[in-house]
């Protein structure tokens, strides 16, 4: 038999306390009864029926579990890519303490939630390139994931739909991910300088790859720093980069999937979490597991039916 909860200090003084009351209120009955010049038998059976229902409650407190029932473990596999958009946009500061920042933190609290999916990363800039494939060890995840920092070198600007394109083809070479629930995320505040394909982008769709879009930023902006400056455009203006909300929301109904805005409190996490729990991968894995289960109620209704039967049936204390 195997316990659910282990027997404390707290139970062994309930004990204590229970057994030490009641043979107080024994002695002083057979004292009394002495006085009286009779028998006080009666406390006798009172006694063993109240410790028997009392220490039934405790075995069911306890949770006692003990014999063998089959049960049906299946496990539904689920793939991620998540590509980080890490143009120098990314370092605005409208997001606490940069949006990069942000969505790296953001990213190891997601590997924690969905802890048995598996995540790959993809790093979107001018050029686009695989930092991570699909792996189930998310404290690797975490390591690449907290040394990713902004493409100072990017010249031509950003081009997410690349980044997208290089998701989907590695989804469609990777034999592993056939029969498992799979879906695009991509952080970015929507600063695009590429164009989009949009029978590419509706070609997710047949590869089942739902394209999940969070949008990183404000629509009022920040400026970059860079040095003790700022960037500056061609007319030494300080450039001021926005969250393009429109555009992630084109690419995520371009792509069937969904728009997400990330929040300062990092709340939407929690529907990012929903959204890809809710695609559903084929079965690849069903075993029985034989496990024991707490049958603590066998232990209660004794203890009910007992307690019943202390109130009802009087027995008396003392044989006048």
């Amino acid at each position: 038999m195997n316990w659910l909860y282990s027997f404390s200090s707290t139970d062994f003084f309930l004990i204590v306390l229970f057994v030490a009351l009641y043979g107080l209120y024994i002695l002083r009955t057979f004292r009394l009864a002495r006085q009286l010049n009779t028998s006080a038998w009666g406390v006798i059976p009172k006694f063993f029926l109240r410790s028997s229902y009392l220490t039934l409650l405790l075995i069911a407190l306890l949770g006692p579990s003990f014999g063998e029932v089959e049960q049906s473990a299946t496990m539904t596999g689920r793939d991620v890519y998540l590509l980080i958009d890490v143009s120098r946009s990314m370092d605005a500061t409208d997001a606490v303490p940069s949006r990069l920042e942000r969505v790296k933190y953001d990213i190891q609290q997601l590997c924690d939630t969905l802890a048995t999916d598996r995540f790959g990363l993809i790093l979107a800039s001018n050029e686009s390139f695989v930092l991570s494939p699909l792996t189930a060890d998310h404290d690797a995840i975490k390591r690449f994931v907290r040394d990713i920092r902004t493409n100072k070198a990017n010249a031509g600007g950003t081009d997410l739909c690349t980044a997208i394109e290089l998701a989907r083809q590695k989804f469609l070479t990777d034999s592993s991910t056939r029969l498992n629930a799979k879906a695009l995320v991509l952080f970015s505040d929507g600063e695009n300088f590429g164009s989009c394909n949009r029978t590419e982008l509706s070609s997710l769709q047949t590869a089942g790859l739902p394209l999940i879009t969070v949008g990183v930023g404000t629509e009022t902006g920040s400026s970059i720093r860079e040095g003790r400056d700022f960037i500056r455009d061609e007319s030494q203006q300080i450039v001021r980069s926005q969250l393009n909300r429109g555009f992630l929301q084109e690419l995520a109904l371009d792509g069937h999937g969904h728009y997400i805005e990330a929040d300062a409190n990092g709340q939407y996490l929690r529907e990012l979490a929903s959204t890809l729990l809710a695609q559903q991968g084929v079965r690849f894995d069903q075993n029985s597991v034989a496990a024991s289960t707490n049958k603590y109620y066998y232990f209660l209704i004794a203890a009910l039916v007992l307690l019943a039967f202390d109130l009802v049936i009087t027995v008396r204390t003392f044989r006048l």
